[in-house]
């Protein structure tokens, strides 16, 4: 079974249950620590929000809109205006962004997006282009029944039928050590648009809006098979673990930026009592990417 859909993510409860799936987000975490894997994914221990996450949620926004527009329109003075639009859809959403950005710094606080979105301008020309898509809500399932689920910022497709990836990152271009932590989630949608399509995507391309550089990566359908496979042996292993709850915390240096240390026996904490795999839920529903 696949399925393309352009739509925004199901909040819980609002489509049923459904069944649990391995986003990039998630797959990540499991690489990272199988715990934290454990607290987002099934406890769904709540996460403050930061000033640079709900930065990145207005200019993701903002750009998503902008190719709304007709070429002609889609100018740096759209943009930058779509960029206030943004911030206020997304505070009458969550009035509480409010404490974390206080009127006093909401200026300040736009600037920096609008920077952000000026940098865009000086990587590429929008007024020369339409996408397929932005936001595409990609979902598939492998033929060893792992069901993969994300969003894809952008989907561009030339007139040849190549097909572009894209996706917007606020912060900086990383280093060489870790370019494969970047490109483990397009590969992700690399994957998921050839099992879709039949297509292997051209060009998956990371635009790091807070310095103005590309990462690229041309991707083969050998490779893409075989990182199918990894992702068939993380789900077995997630759900090994899900039936007795042995999510076993990893420590590393990204500890110090995890928001759970309270409930990790590595820092101390204890660990709360197992809810259950989703299935075992009245509401299996699993967690979304969340921009």
């Amino acid at each position: 079974m696949t399925t393309l859909i352009d739509d925004q993510p199901d909040t819980a409860g609002s489509s049923g249950p459904r069944a649990p799936a391995l986003s990039p987000s998630r797959a990540a975490d499991y690489k990272q620590c199988p715990l934290l894997y454990r607290f987002r994914a099934i406890d769904r221990l709540p996460e403050p929000p930061t000033t640079a996450q709900v930065r990145g949620t207005v200019v993701h926004s903002a750009l998503e809109t902008l190719f709304e527009l007709p070429p002609e329109l889609r100018v740096p003075e759209s943009a930058a205006d779509l960029v206030d639009g943004a911030w206020g859809a997304i505070c009458e959403r969550q009035p509480e962004l409010h404490e974390l950005v206080p009127d006093a710094d909401v200026e300040g606080f736009l600037t920096e997006a609008r920077r952000l979105i000026a940098t865009y301008y000086t990587m590429e020309d929008p007024t020369r282009f339409t996408p397929e898509s932005c936001e595409l809500h990609v979902e598939v399932e492998l033929a060893d029944g792992v069901l993969l689920r994300g969003f894809v910022d952008r989907l561009d497709v030339a007139p040849s039928g190549a097909i572009r990836v894209v996706d917007y990152k606020t912060g900086r271009m990383p280093s060489e050590l870790f370019e494969a932590r970047a490109l483990f989630q397009m590969k992700f949608y690399a994957l998921a648009i050839l099992r879709l399509r039949g297509t292997v995507p051209a060009r998956l391309q990371l635009m790091y809006l807070a310095d103005g550089q590309n990462l690229v990566y041309e991707p083969d359908e050998a490779e893409l098979e075989r990182f199918g496979r990894t992702l068939t042996a993380m789900w077995t292993a997630i759900r090994t673990a899900g039936r007795t709850g042995d999510f076993r915390p990893k420590k590393s240096r990204l500890c110090a930026w995890c928001d759970h240390k309270a409930h990790c026996p590595e820092w101390g904490g204890t660990i709360p009592e197992y809810p259950g795999w989703p299935e075992q839920k009245a509401t299996p529903e699993e967690p979304e990417e969340v921009r």
